[in-house]
């Protein structure tokens, strides 16, 4: 009975330490200077693409473009192949005029977006315009405009303009000391504090790209060249693509036959090798090299630089605060405040939960203090805060309580299902009547395979997401390459 009971108290503090690390991975508050970094280089890869564009804009947009406006939306609502969800507005602008205006304030949007001027605004503004431009540019797409949308899309819901940006500038020119500012005016000019929707933000986009790396490389490795080692040699010898000749490595060919084996290994395993902080710089020093090779060596620098400015995303914010001359929390203060929760945590949560300035304590709060000179009414805007948090807490604490008690209910109906069809079938077994393929046979299997509790489950059964289906990032211009 007592080891029963020792093996249940490590099981349940196991699961607690889980949902624990589980929690400050998504939910941590983290400091915004790699997304605002990241914002920079996201900006100016859209504004170039956008100009680029505007170069000989009626070829791709309008009546006159290579894929007109009719064909475009053919391809996209399913009269023309399988239907998809893209929708534009451009497919039912034919004005010269019109689309001329539509991209140059695509091009204003994406410029306010790169400098960070009213990014809360100008962010979600350059996401759209970027999507109405790729749904109505079928065919004229590649590597570069995923990545980037990517990016766009990450960095529209977080709060990136609060660094390197004109909102940080104008936020401090409109802000005297001491004095509080409306909620409104906090949303738009945001502060550099860490919060957790900059943590959100960051984990979706290291998330996607563990998820672009590791179906590239299944992918790849469905192809003989990528297991004989020629897939390189292929590559740097193509001559439509080759912006350096690298052909004199034909005398090298154990050389080229490993860079092309570890080329596909450090891609299927980069969502598991990017996590860790000892494999990690050298997973990212892959990244560059790659990267930077696809850059120099095949035609594709935007692509390449965008690749390197995206694996950025897993560079510390401390780093950054550090060259910027701001104070990193100590790691230790941190440590003993989360306790037994950083102990379920991988090492690389806890180390950005400690790095970082992750969730707010009570000796952050009591800097904050002092930093205001114990301020009346900065202690009344603080007290106001720690209410509503304890006031969201509850609120979550609720809805969690109803959530096991509609899960409790459904087992209390399956229970009573699987009573009432073991009753019917004794009765039949007793009268003889129970003959094999009997519906209640069928039912009782049924009930006894177990059903769903989650409540979202029938909703996410079956969903799925293939838009990297196909298509490799790391060699764009020939998606179906393997």
């Amino acid at each position: 009975m007592s080891s029963n009971a020792t093996l249940a108290t490590r099981l349940k503090t196991s699961a607690a330490d889980f949902f624990d690390a589980w929690d400050e991975f998504w939910f941590a508050a983290r400091h915004v200077e790699t997304l605002a970094i990241l914002r920079i280089c996201t900006g100016a890869m859209l504004l170039y693409s956008h100009l680029v564009l505007a170069t000989d804009l009626e070829s791709f947009v309008g009546t006159h473009a290579w894929i007109n406006n009719e064909t475009s939306q053919a391809l996209h609502d399913g009269t023309l192949g399988e239907p998809t969800a893209a929708w534009s507005y451009l497919w039912n602008i034919d004005s010269p005029a019109m689309i001329g205006l539509h991209h140059i304030a695509t091009m204003i949007a994406s410029a306010a977006f790169m400098i960070g001027f009213l990014t809360r605004i100008t962010g979600p503004l350059a996401l759209w315009f970027q999507l109405m431009l790729i749904h109505r540019l079928l065919g004229s797409l590649f590597g570069l405009d995923q990545i980037v949308t990517y990016c766009t899309l990450y960095l529209a819901i977080t709060p990136c303009g609060a660094a390197f940006s004109v909102d940080s500038w104008l936020r401090r020119r409109l802000t005297r000391d001491n004095e509080t500012q409306s909620k409104a005016f906090g949303w738009l000019f945001p502060s550099d504090a860490p919060s957790v929707a900059a943590n959100v933000g960051t984990r979706l986009l290291q998330l996607h790209l563990c998820v672009i790396y590791l179906f590239g490389g299944l992918a790849k490795a469905r192809g003989q060249l990528w297991w004989d080692g020629t897939a390189l040699w292929y590559a740097i010898g193509n001559y439509e693509y080759q912006s350096l000749d690298m052909t004199f490595m034909a005398a090298y060919p154990k050389f080229f036959t490993a860079l092309t084996h570890v080329t596909l290994f450090w891609e299927i395993f980069y969502c598991a090798l990017v996590w860790p902080r000892w494999t990690r710089p050298l997973t990212l020093a892959v990244a560059v090299a790659v990267h930077g090779g696809i850059a120099l060596g095949l035609g594709m620098a935007t692509f390449g630089l965008m690749m390197i400015a995206a694996n950025g995303i897993f560079i510390s914010p401390a780093v950054f605060r550090r060259w910027r001359g701001l104070d990193v929390i100590d790691p230790n203060a941190t440590t003993a405040k989360s306790g037994s929760s950083d102990a379920g945590a991988d090492n690389e949560s806890k180390r950005e939960a400690t790095a970082m300035d992750t969730r707010p304590s009570d000796d952050h709060s009591s800097s904050q203090r002092s930093a205001v000179g114990e301020d009346p009414s900065a202690i009344k805007d603080d007290l106001a805060k720690r209410i509503a948090e304890l006031e969201k807490g509850e609120e979550a604490f609720k809805k969690r309580y109803l959530k096991l008690k509609r899960r409790e209910a459904k087992v209390e109906e399956r229970n009573e299902r699987i009573k009432a069809t073991k009753a019917k079938l004794r009765a039949k077994l007793e009268d003889g009547t129970l003959v094999r393929g009997d519906q209640l046979l069928e039912q009782s299997e049924a009930d006894l395979s177990g059903i769903g509790l989650s409540d979202s489950h029938d909703d996410l059964e079956n969903q799925s997401d293939d838009s990297l289906s196909g298509y490799d990032l790391l060699n764009p211009k020939d998606g179906s390459e393997s």
